[in-house]
Order: C-alpha cells, then sequence, then structure tokens
C-alpha cells in the first residue's frame, strides 16, 4: 500500500500551524459533512460527529473487506472539523442556542461518490444512527485565510480571534466572512480544556 498518510506529518501546514497568526492558501479536499443548529454540548450534535466518525472509519477499515477500493492507500482518520455561524447575528457568539454549523472529516482522494454511497449502506446495518442519511460527500476550497493554533478552552477562542483579526490588519488583509472554521486536534472528554489544541481558521482578502 505504500507509505501510510498521517496528516499531522504530510499537512502539517494545515493542522499543526504556530500559536501565532498566519495567512495561507488553502487548496481543494473532500469531505464528508453534515449540517445542524443549535447547542453544540447536546445529544444531536454528538449524534452527527457519530455519524461522521462511523463511515470515516468503515472508509479507513475497508482494505480488510473483499472489495478494497481502487487506489486504496493507508491513512490517518483526519481530525472533526466544524464551521460555525450564528443564526440570529444580533445576539452574541456566547449563545451557543444561536449557533448552525457545518461539522465535517476530511476523506482520501480514492473516496468517489459511488463508493461513499455503497459505505453509507453499509454502515447503516451495523448501525441506527438516523443521521448517516444526511451526511453528505463534497469538495471545499477554502482559499486565502487566517489561522493560528488556539491552545486553551473554547470559551477563550475569541482572544485568539481577535489577536487573528489585528495581525490581519497589520499585514494589510481584512476578514471577509463572519464564519470561521475549528478543526479539533484534542478530545475535549479527556484533555483538560487548558490543554485543547484546536486550529482556528477564517476567510480573508488582500487589501
Amino acid at each position: 500500500m505504500g507509505d501510510k498518510i498521517d496528516y499531522k506529518k504530510h499537512y502539517k501546514q494545515l493542522y499543526l500551524p504556530p500559536a501565532e497568526p498566519a495567512v495561507i492558501d488553502v487548496g481543494k479536499m473532500s469531505f464528508m459533512s453534515i449540517n445542524g443548529m443549535g447547542n453544540p454540548n447536546g445529544e444531536e450534535f454528538a449524534k452527527k460527529t457519530e455519524a461522521l466518525y462511523s463511515l470515516s472509519y468503515a472508509v479507513k477499515m475497508s482494505y480488510k473487506s473483499n472489495e478494497v477500493p481502487d487506489g486504496y492507500y493507508e491513512y490517518t482518520v483526519f481530525p472533526l472539523e466544524g464551521v460555525w455561524d450564528l443564526i440570529d447575528t444580533s445576539k452574541p457568539p456566547t449563545d451557543l442556542d444561536n449557533l448552525k454549523y457545518t461539522i465535517m472529516i476530511r476523506q482520501p482522494d480514492f473516496l468517489t461518490d459511488e463508493l461513499f454511497r455503497s459505505f453509507v449502506e453499509r454502515t447503516k446495518k451495523k448501525k441506527s444512527n438516523p443521521h448517516l442519511d444526511l451526511v453528505e460527500l463534497g469538495e471545499i476550497t477554502d482559499g486565502l485565510c487566517c489561522q493560528m493554533m488556539h491552545i486553551g478552552s473554547f470559551a477563550d477562542e475569541p482572544k485568539s480571534m481577535a489577536k487573528m483579526e489585528a495581525y490581519c490588519k497589520e499585514q494589510g488583509y481584512e476578514r471577509s466572512a463572519l464564519t470561521h472554521r475549528e478543526i479539533y486536534l484534542s478530545d475535549p472528554r479527556r484533555t483538560e480544556a487548558a490543554k485543547l489544541k484546536t486550529v482556528l481558521r477564517f476567510h480573508v482578502t488582500k487589501l
């Protein structure tokens, strides 16, 4: 199968940036994704996350099946990511019930639409999660973005976002969208809040 693809080694710029802001150009990638609204600490968010991981691991472990995908290579499952927005923009981002999101997991390039549909059907036979049918496969190109590694609790993210916006202003860029992306490199169930690692990223334009 060749060398194993590990996102922490092969895509460091995207997944292990420094804890200081930088502007990068993020190219096209394939993702499984699912949309939602409301508090991410609730059961619905957990079930949607579970659906993404169930399908992602089904793809990864398919080399053990009788139907190994063409072009399969060994790889590490990519981390969960989320693009966040507000339902009512007049409310503060601290109102968790006012959030809307798209959560996603990047996929290897050998995963086709046809294969994706077959993995959904196979996984539904093993899992009763109703959100499996809502997962979609598609390509996303983020383009020009500012990003940094945020170390600490989710509640402290606004401090890092303010730092990123100040950096952009100094470097001749401006934030071009209120949405932002988060890439979760730590499991909050097993990591204390002060040590959580989350990549923060938002779209920018050059002034």
